[in-house]
Order: structure tokens, then C-alpha cells, then sequence
């Protein structure tokens, strides 16, 4: 039998579950937000939650890292009603992509796709193959963050698959393609793992969050923030970190300027996974437009980095304007009890983020004080 068979033999199964339950309630108490900002507990029944995509009806549907299901929220704008889990057996089914009433979602080496989901939540279709033969190999960095582009267009990052190491042109860049798989196109090289990217409201431009290597220290080379202004940059992987410190192997007699810089060093280790423009109404006009990434958090670092979700905004003539947290307070004391993985901005302004170690979603509101 097939894996995709397999998965549609267990249909049956799929159902209402609570999988959390019988464990603490996430802290939000301890969380931090500036003034005029609340965070509450949209949801605490989806282990290991990762990528979010709203579809048409509302419904929110939430990756997972390493539980191999997607899970399907629905409810009202205030918290969850019901959590059903309507794909099982995937290999680090992370991404997660909504288009046109179908849900495609992420595999290490393929793209399935649940046709008119919305229509079949409690007895979600047969999963199709979408894509396959997508570039993999056994390391790090497999897992995919996949996203439509205003072109239509389906974007799947490849990761490097380890730490450090030469990955030619089969790994360490971003795709595009169409819905089935064809047309492929690579249009950005030298990234060592973009576990975030989206579209600029009102230019197109796309723009992406990418993890430095490891194993250079507590302080370097730092993640990145970076927009792909022509198809065809490379942004330096395994030459050039950061945009301006040569790799100590793979740099020799190399030079950074080669290749494109980031907009903006997010500081070392501190995992920038999911983001997404923020261009609804609710927040303070200075977050109109801004960046939202969740940062995830540093697993190698003497001190902890990360551990919350920050705000880039920009200034009138569109540089960078300032970078501070939105949503801190993930760990104390050196001990996290969660670590964002993704943002998702709602209709009605509000912000949802998702933490795969508290396996929980958090909702973020303001009032003005």
C-alpha cells in the first residue's frame, strides 16, 4: 500500500480529538506585550503547531512538526470551538497552504492536496499527490513553510540539508511552480533554511526570513530578513553569513559583496521562522504594513535568544524604522515553556500565533489604553 494510501485507510479515524488534554494550561500570564496589547488562549489542542492558513469559510488549518498531522480550528473570533485532525501519517507535515477551497500541505518530499476540505471536515477526502520529487535528502532542514504568491503561483522552500555544507544548486533555495508541480522555476539561491516568506501589500515584493548557521558562537552569524528584488539573487549560503562575514571554510577567497545582503540582521540563533505583513486595522497605524516574525527560539546558544514574536516596521521612505518584541516572554530563567513557530493575521485585525511546544494558539488583540 501506498503512504497516501495509507493515510486515506485511516479517514475513518479522523475525528473531533483533544489531544492536549490532561496538560497544563499554557502560562500567558508571564507573556509580555506593550501597552494596549492582550494575548488569550485561542486554542491549547494542537501538538507540535506549526505553518497556519486560513481558508474561505474561516476555518483554520495549523501544520504540525512532529506529530504528522494537520489539524482543521474552527470557532468564533474569540477562541476555538472544535479541533478535528484531518491528515495523519505525513513526515513533518509543517506547511500548509490554502487555495481556491483546497488545502495543500507540505511533505519532505511531496505536496498533497485535500480537495474542497471546508465541504468535509468530518470526513476529510483523499489525500492527492500535488507535487512529488522534490529535491531531499536525509539531514537537516527538510521540513517546508509553503505558501501562493499573488502570481498564483506555489512557493516550496528546499533547506540545506545539514548545518554547513556545499549544496550546489539542488538544495538551499526557494521554488515556484504551478499547483501541479510543473513549470518549476528556482528563483533564489544561498539560504540556508527560509521557514517564512510573504508578500508585500502593494508593491508584490516578496520577503523572507532565513536561519544562520551554527556552531560559530553565541553571536554569530545572525538570521536574516531578506527581499528578493529580481529572480535569480543568491543571498550567499554557505559563502557569505549575514551579508558580510565570509564562512571560515566555504569563504575562502570569496567576497560578500557577491551576493545580496539582508534588510535586517534579526540576531543570532534566534530561529525567525513564520512571518507575515501585518495590514489590518486593529493594531496602531505605526504596525500598518510592519513585519510580524515568530521567532522560535536558540537551542545552542550559552544564553537563550528568541523565544517570541517581533514587529519590524518601516519608516515613511520604507527603510527599516525599528525592531521590538510584540509577544515576549516564552521562557524564564533560562527554561522555555513555549516557542512561537508562526504568525497569522485575522480579518478582524487581530494576530494568531502558533506555539509548537505548548502546542497551543494564542490570540493577540489591542485596545487603545
Amino acid at each position: 500500500m501506498t503512504r497516501v494510501g495509507l493515510i486515506a485507510c485511516l479517514g475513518a479515524m479522523l475525528a473531533l480529538v483533544t489531544p492536549n488534554a490532561g496538560r497544563a494550561a499554557p502560562p500567558i500570564e508571564r507573556l509580555r506585550l506593550p501597552a494596549g496589547f492582550h494575548v488569550s488562549v485561542y486554542t491549547d489542542q494542537v501538538p507540535s503547531a506549526r505553518e497556519m492558513a486560513v481558508g474561505a469559510r474561516g476555518t483554520l488549518f495549523v501544520g504540525s512538526m512532529t506529530g504528522g498531522v494537520v489539524y482543521a480550528v474552527t470557532g468564533g473570533p474569540e477562541r476555538a470551538a472544535r479541533v478535528r485532525i484531518v491528515a495523519r501519517g505525513l513526515t513533518m507535515p509543517v506547511g500548509v497552504a490554502f487555495r481556491h477551497g483546497d488545502l495543500y500541505i507540505s511533505d519532505v518530499r511531496d505536496i498533497v492536496v485535500l480537495r474542497g476540505i471546508e465541504d468535509h471536515l468530518d470526513d476529510p477526502p483523499k489525500p492527492e499527490v500535488a507535487v512529488t520529487d522534490l529535491p531531499w535528502r536525509m539531514g537537516d532542514h527538510g521540513w517546508k513553510f509553503i505558501a501562493f504568491g499573488p502570481d498564483g503561483k506555489l512557493y516550496v522552500p528546499i533547506g540545506a540539508p545539514c548545518n554547513i555544507c556545499d549544496v550546489g544548486h539542488r538544495f538551499g533555495k526557494l521554488m515556484r511552480m504551478n499547483p501541479d508541480g510543473s513549470d518549476r522555476e528556482d528563483i533564489a539561491w544561498g539560504l540556508r533554511n527560509s521557514v517564512g516568506f510573504d508578500w508585500q501589500p502593494g508593491s508584490g515584493t516578496l520577503w523572507f526570513t532565513d536561519n544562520g548557521r551554527d556552531l560559530l558562537g553565541d553571536d554569530m552569524p545572525s538570521d536574516e530578513l531578506n527581499r528578493l528584488d529580481r529572480p535569480g539573487e543568491s543571498f550567499g549560503y554557505p559563502v557569505c553569513h549575514q551579508g558580510d562575514s565570509l564562512d571560515p571554510v566555504f569563504g575562502r577567497g570569496q567576497d560578500c559583496r557577491d551576493f545580496t545582503p539582508p534588510v535586517l540582521k534579526l540576531g543570532a540563533h534566534v530561529a525567525a521562522l513564520g512571518m507575515r505583513f501585518y495590514h489590518g486595522g486593529m493594531f496602531p497605524e505605526s504596525y500598518r504594513g510592519a513585519v510580524l516574525i515568530a521567532e522560535h527560539g536558540s537551542w545552542n546558544r550559552s544564553r537563550l535568544a528568541g523565544y517570541r514574536v517581533m514587529a519590524v516596521r518601516f519608516g515613511p521612505e520604507g527603510g527599516v524604522a525599528s525592531y521590538t518584541p510584540l509577544l515576549d516572554g516564552f521562557q524564564a530563567d533560562e527554561t522555555p515553556w513555549g516557542r512561537p513557530a508562526d504568525v497569522q493575521p485575522l480579518a478582524d485585525g487581530s494576530v494568531l500565533v502558533s506555539d509548537d511546544l505548548a502546542g497551543a494558539i494564542y490570540r493577540v488583540t489591542y485596545r487603545a489604553p
